[in-house]
């Protein structure tokens, strides 16, 4: 008779961690007797682990009384170690579950965990039944819960209540912006587009802040439709060409066409299911996109920064044929060929004034890219897990993961996102110098400014516009730092999660 299998114990989290969404308090497993419990060990910089947070949404919701979803944030860079940080993560995502700050890798090394995201699923006597690496194992797990659910149920021994969880977004106030990704501004019509990512919406004011109108109704979907009923999923980069904006709908895996004079969207591209590693692109909405995160347009082709398969896409407006340019779809910083040179979670694009070259801020690798029809080439950044803040050349110089760039008088401005800086890159000599930031994440203006995780950066008339993240906030740079008021856009304290918008 052959022996039943031991299930191994899951270890209980050490004591002393910082928690979040539970009030501070800290969980315990041996609490959760009675539960099925699944962990998912992230990074808030990763685009696997942002791909599998749709996933435990739709598993919660299935089982709200019998599951709960603990996440393990083990940072991968040095910003992400801190408490605020996550917790600033944990609202932009609307995460609803408790999170435990694993910043020295305690519980990651007891579960023997390699790589993010990771998934352990433990059944309701604390035992690990199942673990899981990388995103789409949503349908593997639901079966599992399924199976353990069934069999603990007839043994009476499930704890069907629901788990208590105490809001970080409780205690955010109404603000008019919410986390802003992108911005783009228009010097010809005097025009700021704000990607006003947290609210699912495209802000579009004055270069002085005053409204002229919102697209999107502020819930989360992919409605086409007048600018009133339409509905987006994380905006973040956009393109504009004459009064049409193109809008990198990126939660979605869409692009959309906002019409300013008519006030529609429209979705030009993807088929609002996530493009699979192999994916060639396709038709306009018969293709499937990754999480397309920002747009540059060059005459008729849109190029896309497709984070999600780490590649450079570009679109053909006229024909609406969508495929890979640039980036041979592994996670490195390999340079080469178009088809070989490699590229990790390309998260910002820009063109240079010919058209004939382009500009990525490179995230996962903390690199610049330039990209024209010989091949991807790196500016700076060494590696996956080379990155700091450091200025000079080429071989010194450091960035800690950038998701905007802007092109201009022969410079490429970077958002050093993690660094809480603006860096200016010269594609020519290799070098990196700072250009504003005192690297302290803090919302102050003047000459020793402080950002809060910048994401975008674009540049007219002498100013830089740029979307602080983290600040909820619009900073002018001219010289000194400015923070934009935004006049005319109002958010109710009842909304402060859908955030649904009007003018006054």
């Amino acid at each position: 008779m052959r022996a039943s299998p031991v299930k191994l114990k899951a270890p209980e989290f050490p004591e002393g961690m910082e928690w979040l969404n539970t009030g501070g308090k800290p969980v315990r497993l041996a609490d959760l007797h009675g539960k099925m419990v699944l962990l998912d060990f992230w990074t808030y910089c990763c685009i696997n682990c942002m791909h599998v947070i749709p996933e435990l949404k739709r598993l919660e919701a299935k089982y709200p009384n019998n599951l709960v979803v603990i996440g393990v944030h083990s940072a991968k860079f040095p910003n992400e170690h801190g408490t605020r940080n996550i917790r600033q993560a944990i609202m932009r995502y609307g995460l609803e579950h408790p999170v435990v700050n694993d910043g020295d890798f305690r519980i990651w090394n007891t579960y023997g965990v390699r790589a993010w995201p990771t998934l352990v699923l433990i059944d309701p006597e604390g035992h690990i039944v199942s673990r899981y690496s990388g995103e789409g194992n949503e349908e593997d797990i639901d079966r599992q819960i399924e199976h353990y659910l069934k069999r603990y149920r007839q043994k009476d021994m499930l704890d069907e209540t629901p788990f208590a969880t105490v809001l970080e977004r409780a205690q955010l106030e109404p603000s008019p912006l919410s986390f802003p990704g992108k911005i783009l501004a228009d010097p010809e019509r005097d025009r700021l587009f704000i990607a006003d990512s947290g609210h699912n919406r495209i802000v579009i004011t004055r270069r002085d802040g005053q409204v002229l109108d919102v697209a999107g109704s502020g819930g989360q979907g992919a409605k086409d439709g007048a600018f009133e009923e339409a509905s987006f999923s994380n905006p973040q980069g956009m393109a504009l060409s004459g009064d049409t904006l193109y809008v990198a709908d990126t939660d979605n895996h869409l692009i959309r066409s906002l019409d300013l004079a008519k006030r529609t969207v429209t979705t030009i591209a993807g088929n609002a299911r996530q493009a699979g590693f192999l994916s060639t692109g396709g038709l306009g909405t018969k293709a499937a996109l990754s999480s397309p995160w920002d747009l540059a347009l060059t005459g008729k082709n849109l190029y896309i920064a497709m984070a999600g398969v780490h590649q450079i896409w570009v679109m053909d407006l006229t024909n609406t044929l969508i495929e890979p340019y640039a980036g041979n779809r592994r996670e490195g910083i390999r340079d080469g060929a178009l088809d070989a040179g490699e590229m990790a979670q390309p998260s910002g694009i820009s063109t240079s004034t010919d058209g004939k070259k382009l500009y990525v801020a490179d995230s996962e690798t903390s690199s610049i890219r330039e990209i024209d029809a010989r091949g991807i080439r790196t500016i700076i950044g060494r590696g996956l897990f080379i990155f700091g803040d450091r200025d000079g050349n080429s071989n010194e110089a450091r960035l800690q993961h950038p998701l905007g760039v802007v092109y201009h008088d022969g410079l490429v401005y970077v958002a050093d996102t993690y660094n809480h800086k603006i860096k200016v890159v010269d594609p020519v000599e290799k070098t990196s110098k700072t250009f504003l930031g005192s690297g302290r994440p803090g919302h102050k203006d003047g000459g020793d400014a402080e950002f809060y995780e910048p994401g975008g950066i674009d540049f007219a008339d002498g100013k830089f516009y740029i979307a602080d993240t983290n600040n909820n906030a619009i900073r002018v740079a001219n010289g000194d730092v400015t923070t934009l008021e935004i006049k005319g856009l109002k958010v109710t304290a009842s909304d402060t999660d859908s955030a649904a918008a009007s003018l006054r």
